[in-house]
């Protein structure tokens, strides 16, 4: 189970982002947390992700308390997740290949032996064709580009998924091909899903149940906070 309790993050200590947030998913279950752009949803799914250390409250993974993020959380909990951000341009290094973007995470925890079939694997998953996988990222399309972030995102196996406005800047087709590959994914693994947006239609038909951020947080809704984007 992935559970966050009482929880109040920010990037100024004086000023968080949110206070006393808590939310749960099990695994297998799908939750979308829905709200306006601004109001700190994101800071909430990087806490969740172990990419931002909360300014009080609880994280807890599959039983497990989180004492240490980012690069100093143990990697059984690091690679746990599996994070998929809005902009892919700024979540992709420009001076990697897809292939190497995709494989990066296995070369990083020293997972080296078949790489190649892992990442040909997931490209024809996420529907990259061979010959896209030496382009980097300014010779690829957007929507390309947010197919290679997701295989990227599923190339450890992970428990939970964390997908924070994945769609947002995608046409219909590709929103629906990549939401079909994370659900093919949950199918087939039971992972858990974090999916973060401000489309209700799409959450709604997307997840098991749909959170609205002010009933997390007490606020009125469409109040601006600002959070940053990319890992």
């Amino acid at each position: 189970m992935l559970e966050l309790r009482d929880v109040t993050a920010g990037y100024v200590r004086k000023a968080p982002v949110f206070r006393g947030v808590s939310l749960t998913v099990r695994p297998g279950q799908a939750v979308g947390l829905l709200g306006p752009s601004g109001c700190g949803k994101s800071t909430l799914a990087r806490v969740a992700a172990l990419l931002h250390h909360p300014d009080a409250g609880t994280l807890v993974v599959d039983g497990t308390p989180v004492r240490r993020w980012r690069h100093r959380a143990p990697r059984a909990q690091r690679t746990a997740f599996g994070v998929v951000f809005q902009q892919a341009r700024l979540s992709a290094d420009p001076r990697l290949t897809l292939t190497d973007l995709i494989a990066e995470p296995l070369r990083a925890t020293g997972r080296r032996e078949g790489v190649g079939g892992r990442v040909a694997e997931l490209a024809a998953t996420v529907g990259l064709t061979a010959d896209l996988l030496g382009r980097r990222p300014h010779e690829v399309s957007d929507g390309q580009l947010q197919r290679a972030c997701l295989a990227r995102a599923l190339v450890l196996r992970p428990r939970w998924l964390v997908c924070d406005e994945m769609t947002a800047m995608l046409d219909a087709s590709t929103t629906a091909a990549l939401v079909r590959v994370v659900e093919d994914y949950r199918a087939e693994t039971g992972a858990g899903l974090l999916a973060v947006g401000h489309d209700r239609v799409l959450l709604d038909r997307w997840c098991d149940r749909t959170v609205e951020w002010h009933t997390l947080t007490g606020t009125p809704t469409g109040t601006p906070t600002g959070t940053p984007t990319g890992p």
